[in-house]
């Protein structure tokens, strides 16, 4: 198989215009104009935050799931079971961005009522950046934990495994802070997001050495391994190429995507992972398991507030192990990055800019300017 060939070719956008843009799609798609905007926002709102794999490079994909039926328009949260401090929610595979926002408020005003709560999310889309849902908790002062598989996506190898089993299972923790701004750690348990194959494949930031394993067990960075061949008019599927994408650091990164499994899946109601008939045709949805506690419980805000400042400080004054550089906490490169974007406007490859505006004609919207 021939290595992908990197093209940097890439066109810069003004954010507000994007998300514009944006949610004229999905409103033209079948959205309300409200659910449109959310999407987009928080798509935009991933690329502005350093977070390529998550944000616009996905439009065409909702827009084809949505279409074919796999994901679906203006959906309102079942609620299977509740109590005071705990939920059951079902998302009826509406869009991740919109049902994101239902699951994550229901956790906010149960745990500012009650100071704790858990919400199990079943059967959601695409819930997009996990990091989104913990920034949204901090704001209203609690602290958050939330856990995430993607059933019928089988892209991930376990440990000492060649063969898919795994899904990039996302974890995240936000931590409230006073000046507004949350610490916020948020990743993917396979080495790599699987939209940063995707933004690679479409010419963007290759992936890292080795991020993936290939059918005979070779290690590469190659996303034809994930896709498998592409045409030019193809929307990429990440399940049909022969090889998968690992885990991050080694057995450890399995164990805990495994743990992400049974947390998000079994335990939500989802369900785990297991094989699949129609790589085609099938429901791809996440499981998210989030807890919710506001620190007034545990004792003083302002002293659990004085604590997290002052670790941070004495993490960052620890001496930077390269001339130049900088000792960051979780959440901070994402914010370099958005004032840095937010002025500059977001870089992305002609080749992915193309595909949403040939999903945009399609439905017809309107071509920015």
């Amino acid at each position: 198989m021939e290595p992908v060939r990197h093209q940097q070719t890439s066109v810069i956008l003004a954010p507000d215009a994007l998300t514009t843009y944006v949610a004229e799609i999905f409103e033209k798609a079948g959205c309300s104009q409200t659910e449109a905007g959310c999407i987009a926002t928080r798509l935009v709102g991933a690329n502005l935050r350093g977070h390529d794999s998550h944000g616009v490079i996905r439009v065409p994909r909702y827009v084809d799931a949505l279409q074919r039926g796999l994901v679906h328009a203006g959906q309102t949260v079942d609620v299977i079971t509740e109590n005071d401090v705990m939920a059951v929610l079902d998302g009826k595979f509406g869009f991740g961005q919109w049902i994101g926002e239902q699951a994550v408020d229901a956790g906010i005003e149960k745990a500012r009522a009650n100071g704790v709560a858990i919400i199990a999310l079943r059967n959601s889309g695409h819930l997009g950046r996990i990091g989104d849902w913990a920034e949204r908790a901090a704001a209203q002062g609690l602290v958050s934990i939330h856990m995430v598989n993607v059933k019928n996506s089988l892209l991930v190898a376990p440990f000492g495994g060649r063969d898919r089993r795994m899904s990039t299972s996302p974890f995240c923790a936000g931590i409230p802070m006073p000046s507004g701004i949350p610490v916020v750690l948020d990743f993917a348990t396979s080495a790599a997001a699987e939209g940063k194959a995707l933004v690679a494949l479409s010419g963007g930031k290759p992936l890292p050495e080795g991020a993936l394993i290939t059918a005979d067990g070779s290690l590469t960075n190659d996303p034809l391994h994930l896709y498998g061949p592409q045409s030019p008019d193809q929307i990429p599927n990440p399940n049909l190429g022969p090889g998968a994408l690992r885990t991050f650091g080694d057995h450890k990164g399995s164990g805990l995507n495994f743990l992400m499994e049974i947390m998000a899946g079994a335990l939500t109601g989802t369900g785990a992972n297991g094989p699949i008939v129609d790589k085609q045709k099938r429901n791809v949805g996440n499981g998210m398991l989030s807890i919710y506690m506001a620190p007034a419980v545990f004792g003083s805000t302002d002293g659990f507030a004085t604590e997290v400042r002052n670790y941070i400080d004495f993490v960052k004054s620890s001496r930077p192990a390269e001339a130049g550089g900088e000792v960051l906490v979780p959440g901070e490169k994402e914010l370099k990055t958005m004032a840095q974007r937010s002025a500059d406007g977001l870089p992305l490859s002609e080749n992915a800019w193309q595909n949403i505006v040939s999903t945009g004609d399609q439905v017809g919207a309107q071509r920015p300017g």
